[in-house]
């Protein structure tokens, strides 16, 4: 059965196109059939993280408003096979965006994916709303900052309450996807610690992405970080989330300091 996940958050900035690109391609990578729909109307730029910005010809307005068929909008990657996007128009109003429209498209994708990944934009105005209205499952993306946390603390009480699963009763299943965090910082006090950032919010853990160069280098080269650098530390921490997300079992380890003899003698640090 196809699942429908919103990347959400109530910050900007704080990863949820990285995010949204980088777990569709490890699921995709997994053998799932999926889409990412970008939901942040006017400021699109999950076409860029997909290195797909020249291919978009329609987008999710046109398909709202009938001016365009979903397949004739859907843009499938040239690398990996069953991973397909929609873009969002540049142009457009949030307004634009339609309940029935939106609901329409969601349920026509159901019949052909198994993983539905709605971008959300940052807030709680109506693209975020549409974003996570037909949600099965929310990831909420946070940097370990106070008012990053404070901010998805908000979206949790939306998706408990906004959602078309809350308001039929059903409990909707949340991760916390923690971004940019750096075990440095944390140590010295200048950033939240993970257990901090856990009792305030309260729902579980999915996944810990370090702060690293390597995710910045994949979207400036429209490649998902779990494409483009597999290995990496923050591709690693991707690809285990995407794993946890098709049920496995997997220990969420949280990243540390690594120091190897040259960092030892200039003082430089690593992340593992």
């Amino acid at each position: 059965m196809s699942k429908v996940l919103v990347v959400t958050s109530g910050k900007g900035g704080v990863g949820k196109t990285t995010s949204s690109a980088a777990l569709g391609t490890a699921l995709a990578k997994a053998g799932q059939n999926v889409v990412i729909i970008d939901f942040d109307v006017g400021l699109r730029n999950l076409d860029l993280v997909m290195g797909a910005e020249r291919r978009v010809v329609f987008d999710l307005v046109n398909v709202v408003q009938g001016d365009a068929k979903l397949a004739q909008a859907l843009i499938r990657d040239k690398r990996v096979e069953t991973l397909s996007m929609l873009p969002a128009s540049q142009t457009r109003d949030k307004d634009a965006l339609t309940e029935e429209g939106v609901g329409r498209i969601i349920a026509e994708l159901r019949e052909k994916f198994d993983w539905i990944i709605c971008d959300s934009p940052a807030g709680i105005e109506k693209g975020a709303m549409m974003a996570m209205r037909f949600a099965d499952v929310a990831v909420v993306v946070t940097n370990p900052e106070v008012s990053s946390v404070r901010d998805s603390d908000r979206i949790i009480g939306m998706l408990d309450s906004r959602t078309l699963q809350a308001e039929n009763g059903a409990k909707l299943e949340k991760h916390l996807l923690l971004t940019r965090f750096d075990p440095a910082r944390a140590a010295r006090g200048e950033m939240l610690k993970v257990e901090d950032v856990l009792e305030i919010l309260a729902i579980p853990l999915l996944g810990i992405v370090p702060e690293s160069a390597e995710v910045l280098t994949a979207s400036n080269v429209g490649c998902p970080v779990t494409l483009n650098d597999p290995e990496s530390a923050p591709a690693r921490a991707y690809i285990e989330s995407a794993r946890r997300l098709l049920g496995e079992k997997i220990e969420v380890t949280t990243p540390v300091e690594r120091r190897g003899l040259m960092s030892r003698i200039f003082g430089r640090k690593a992340v593992a």
